[in-house]
């Protein structure tokens, strides 16, 4: 199947487009000839809230069974104690009416929506609106400040905003209605027209007031203010259903802004058609997920995740997705998602390695885990950052003890590719599982390792992973209104191919080993050592529960890398012993060039809303620059107190010393 994707890839995605329904049946597969990026189905049109919808309620060509009453979307929220299911049948009802109401405001092909939302159903309406009637959305996580919201205000320039009143965290609630008010205020562009706000029992209502018609000497008041602001339930009262409207299959979908620390966000844009082919591909060939089964992936809808496994992809199938609005520890325990999995007989679990790191501090035997009958689980993915090998054995070997029939699997991608580029492909052919690896690459993407000068590595050497031109369908087809940006950050480094950004190797067997981004890369005295491979071998220690290693500068030796090390809950150990058995686990699994200059012991440490650990930021503090608090951090107290404790345990070193604390010299290559 890769080799004939590869080959023949019109051919092979002609045969996949086949569980679309298209308005306009595509004759041309592909052209590449028109830019950098390829356009894939560039004569068709269909509609994808059809696609997620409609003819799972008629009966389509791809799906003759009506799903009416199925299960469409399931909503477990632990923060209200709050559950319900949506059948297709009533999701599509709910998707059609916000879809008028939409166009009862004037709301248009093309036109983009930012929807600022936290996990509720909404959520997952309004994407499918927008979807239904040719609008393009850019969902913007909840979690964002105003700054962050009105940068991507002024990027999309969207013509509505749809929020709530608030969302929900572990002992806290963030009023989203005034962040609204000051993205608005900070943003440059007259481009909003209405503001609607789902309003939640759990905040104070908000009472909009009524427009005021004009008079003989005032315009009306929608004629005076920049947005309208209106209540959802009277947004969509008495909004005629809307029918869905066919677009190209090149036309946008959707723009999702990739987060960064500095500078404007990146809009990655993702097609209609390539999106539908290649999410639905995925749900059979990679996760093994059909018609009636349930795909929960425990993410947010603000990250691509949630985009592709939350929303459009189990729709796509005539499967069941499952939202949850919880944390996997503390909404109550580190059981939660075992409760879920259990309750709502959950076929596949997608979530990060950071949160199986945070159940496995918590409950490091998973007794809580135990406790639920977990029989229905067919796998366990995950993604998001590397799974490391200690992660891996813990969740294969602790967690599902009793199931050597549900794999492990770590699979790696990206927001601008929007689905794997990596994976073991469970629906089509169960491969060995290696800890530490991400599998072999997924039918479409041309995946190789190249040196600085762009020449091909030998299996087990270290290099940028790159991805051959054309990219397979359902990946980014540029970035907003940003050509020369796109062009730069992706295109400009290896002629022909696709820039991910992340280093690693493949075995002889044609594994790939990611091990991170290629800016997390140690330079030892000539030597480049991974991050990633240094954080696995500190991470098999008994007492480690997640690390973080990066280099910290030195005049001689260039880095050193330093490992900062929470523990696992209950464990007592003296840090001088620690530092030097991870220094042992280090130098034993790596080899002696891999020299930890030291290991601290840390609270926590600083996360993204997503669940990356904040390498770049944790680096900065190190070597003692300036750095900005990335919009995207889940705690900021969290880096905070990891800086005061930095700070302390290493002020800025001379880097004088040429010997290693064990006593061995660095020797350059």
């Amino acid at each position: 199947m890769y080799q004939t994707s590869l080959v023949d890839p019109a051919e092979f995605w002609a045969e996949a487009a086949e569980a679309i329904d298209w308005e306009v049946p595509p004759t041309q597969i592909v052209d590449t000839t028109a830019r950098a990026m390829a356009r894939w189905f560039p004569d068709a049109r269909l509609n994808t809230s059809f696609n997620a919808l409609d003819r799972h309620v008629r009966g389509g060509a791809a799906d003759e069974v009506s799903r009416a009453d199925q299960p469409a979307l399931i909503y477990d929220s632990a923060m209200t104690g709050t559950r319900g299911v949506f059948s297709y049948a009533e999701l599509l009802a709910a998707v059609a009416e916000f879809a008028g109401a939409m166009v009862r405001l004037g709301v248009s092909v093309g036109d983009r929506v930012v929807i600022y939302l936290p996990m509720i159903p909404e959520a997952v309406i309004a994407m499918l609106a927008c979807a239904r009637i040719g609008a393009v959305h850019s969902v913007v996580f909840g979690g964002f400040a105003a700054p962050e919201l009105a940068a991507r205000i002024d990027d999309a320039e969207p013509v509505l905003i749809v929020t709530a009143s608030g969302g929900l965290e572990p002992g806290r609630a963030v009023d989203y209605p005034p962040i609204v008010l000051q993205a608005l205020d900070l943003a440059e562009t007259s481009a909003p027209r209405h503001v609607i706000v789902k309003q939640r029992p759990q905040f104070p209502t908000i009472h909009f007031p009524t427009p005021q018609p004009a008079t003989e000497s005032l315009p009306s008041s929608t004629q005076t203010i920049a947005a309208q602001w209106l209540d959802w339930d009277d947004a969509v009262r008495d909004a005629p259903p809307a029918d869905p409207v066919p677009v190209a299959a090149t036309d946008p979908l959707y723009i999702l802004y990739t987060s960064g620390t500095t500078g404007k966000p990146k809009g990655v844009v993702r097609d209609n058609g390539g999106h539908a082919v290649a999410l639905a591909w995925s749900m059979r060939n990679i996760y093994d997920l059909g018609p009636g089964q349930v795909l929960w992936a425990a993410s947010d809808v603000g990250w691509v995740v949630g985009h592709s496994y939350i929303v459009y992809a189990p729709l796509l199938v005539g499967a069941t997705t499952l939202l949850y609005e919880g944390k996997p520890v503390g909404t109550p325990d580190a059981g939660a998602y075992w409760r879920v999995v259990a309750e709502h007989n959950v076929r596949v679990l997608f979530t990060a390695p950071t949160a199986l790191r945070a159940i496995r501090k918590a409950d490091p035997d998973a007794e809580l885990a135990h406790r639920y009958d977990l029989s229905c689980l067919r796998a366990l993915f995950c993604a998001g950052e590397r799974l490391d090998p200690a992660t891996y054995e813990w969740a294969s070997e602790v967690l599902l003890a009793d199931r050597p029939d549900c794999p492990v699997v770590d699979h790696w991608w990206q927001t601008e590719t929007g689905w794997p580029i990596c994976a073991n492909l469970l629906g089509l052919q169960q491969l060995p599982i290696k800890a530490g690896s991400a599998s072999v690459p997924v039918p479409g993407y041309r995946l190789r390792v190249l040196d600085a000068e762009g020449n091909p590595v030998a299996p087990g050497t270290e290099g940028n992973i790159v991805i051959g031109l054309p990219l397979p369908p359902g990946t980014l087809t540029g970035l907003w209104r940003d050509e020369e940006r796109f062009q730069r950050s992706y295109m400009s480094a290896f002629p022909g191919h696709y820039l991910t950004g992340d280093s690693g190797y493949f075995d002889d067997d044609g594994y790939l080993y990611v091990l991170g981004r290629s800016d997390d890369v140690i330079n030892m005295a000539g030597h480049r050592l991974s991050a990633g491979s240094i954080e696995a071998a500190i991470a098999g220690h008994v007492a480690v529960a997640e690390c973080a290693v990066i280099g910290l500068p030195d005049e001689l030796k260039g880095q050193r890398p330093i490992a900062y090390v929470v523990l696992k809950s209950g464990v007592d150990i003296d840090p001088e012993r620690l530092r030097e058995e991870l220094v042992a686990r280090v130098r034993e699994q790596i080899g002696a060039i891999a020299t930890l200059h030291d290991a601290v012991i840390v609270s926590a440490l600083p996360k993204t809303r997503s669940g990356k650990i904040l390498r770049k930021t944790i680096r900065q503090i190190t070597a003692g620059d300036t750095y900005e608090v990335p919009s995207t951090i889940e705690d900021p107290s969290v880096l905070a107190a990891l800086e005061v404790q930095i700070r302390a345990s290493h002020p800025q070193e001379s880097g004088s010393e040429v010997v290693a604390p064990n006593g061995d010299p660095i020797v350059p290559s």
